[in-house]
């Protein structure tokens, strides 16, 4: 027997083995949520109390039955009709404010602080202040979420473009280039990782900003059912519910994501 041969074959089929073994983040990621639900169904059935906790096995029944429930449907279908709104008016507000004190250096050092004071304010504590003005209905809930996502645009959006090299402003400027073709060609492209940071983050404080408005006040949408299903202790329809608002928030982070790798493929 030819000894390179064999060891040849021994390397190969130790290189094939590790081929074969290598992990993959997909099945990791399931691996993971596979424990984490075994652990909940284990931990619910052996030490939970079935008037405050439910297990898996008890959650998609009630998911199923919720989704056959007119009222919990149209309160879903309510509060996304609100959250998509409140996202809409935080990018047309942030993404102009943001550019501003971004390029701007005389507007950033005259408004920025006041942004980075009204960011600090605990906002839950001004959320009787928009009842009174805005009402109980769907304004208050779209106020308050505008309030939550509105700051995390701006702020993204104004580092990003001082990330911009300013040589690249200068070059395009030196060209002739107008300040529209600066916007367009060098300002926007750079800013778009910014942009879709902060689209992220606001997505998520602005279904925050609802779902708190809702808790408050509210005879429609989630928040209402959430407070409901809570205080006549029906943990399998609240935990179903939890479910179909991570559902959601999952699959608006995942537009998200792919706009930002359809707009911003230049980058990578």
């Amino acid at each position: 027997m030819n000894p390179a041969a064999g060891t040849r074959g021994e390397g190969g089929g130790i290189g094939g083995a590790r081929r074969r073994w290598r992990p993959r983040p997909a099945v990791a990621r399931l691996a993971v949520i596979a424990i984490l639900l075994a652990a909940w169904e284990l931990s619910a059935r052996l030490f939970g109390d079935p008037l405050f906790v439910s297990p898996p096995s008890r959650v998609l029944p009630a998911l199923l039955g919720l989704s056959k429930n007119k009222d919990v449907v149209a309160a879903v279908a309510t509060t996304c009709w609100e959250l998509l709104i409140a996202f809409g008016i935080s990018v047309a507000i942030g993404l102009p404010v943001g550019l501003i004190l971004g390029l701007q250096k005389f507007v950033k050092k005259t408004f920025y602080p006041i942004v980075l004071l009204l960011y600090a304010v605990p906002l839950a504590t001004l959320l009787p202040l928009y009842v009174i003005v805005f009402g109980i209905g769907s304004a208050s809930k779209i106020a308050f979420g505008v309030s939550h996502g509105v700051f995390p645009i701006i702020m993204t959006v104004a580092a990003g473009v001082q990330n911009i090299e300013p040589v690249l402003l200068k070059s395009a400027r030196s060209m002739g280039a107008s300040r529209g073709q600066v916007l367009r060609s060098v300002v926007f492209p750079h800013a778009i990782p910014s942009f879709f940071t902060g689209m992220r983050l606001a997505m998520t404080a602005v279904l925050l900003g609802v779902l708190l408005a809702e808790l408050y006040v509210s005879q429609a949408g989630v928040g209402y059912f959430t407070s409901m299903f809570t205080q006549t202790f029906q943990p399998q329809n609240l935990f179903a519910l939890v479910c179909a608002l991570a559902a959601i928030a999952v699959a608006l982070n995942e537009v998200c994501r792919w706009a930002e790798t359809r707009f911003s493929k230049w980058h990578a």
